[in-house]
């Protein structure tokens, strides 16, 4: 069993990955199966406010205060090498900082900021719309499951 700076730092991870586990889990199955079913221009408007409204100073913390988290345990894991829980504290660091953190980067804010760029009344939000639905809700199941397993990884790094 870990103990120490470890402990603290893998509770702490797990908390924070699991956290938004929640979020991502829960903006997959209720948030974009009920933007789906909106008409297209008010999809896209309503997802448009969504993704501004997103800049909060509590969810960007929570949001890079867990991808914080994450890299400061790799980081230490990696220098320190501890007896116990090295590749548990090493994989939920790569999980959420590639399969959350990442995967955010690359796939998820691409695809809002071409949402952003269309006016959602238009024939392009329209026929963008079914498209981004899909894709961006597919990369965000990524999301909460890479959250979800890096949560489970630290606590099991507990034990």
């Amino acid at each position: 069993m870990i103990d120490g700076p470890y402990l603290v730092l893998a509770l702490v991870g797990a908390l924070a990955t699991g956290l938004m586990a929640g979020v991502f889990c829960a903006f997959s199955l209720l948030v974009m199966r009920g933007l789906a079913a909106l008409p297209p221009a008010q999809g896209v408007a309503v997802m448009n406010a969504i993704n501004t409204s997103a800049m909060t100073p509590a969810f960007m913390v929570l949001f890079l205060g867990s991808a914080v988290v994450c890299a400061v345990i790799a980081v230490v894991t990696f220098v320190l090498w501890p007896d116990d829980g090295t590749v548990h504290l090493l994989l939920g660091s790569a999980l959420y900082l590639f399969g959350s953190f990442g995967v955010t980067v690359v796939a998820n804010v691409p695809r809002n900021d071409t949402l952003m760029k269309l006016e959602p009344g238009t024939p392009e939000a329209a026929a963008y719309w079914p498209t981004y639905v899909r894709e961006w809700t597919r990369w965000n199941h990524v999301r909460a499951v890479a959250s979800a397993t890096a949560s489970i990884v630290y606590v099991l790094a507990l034990i």
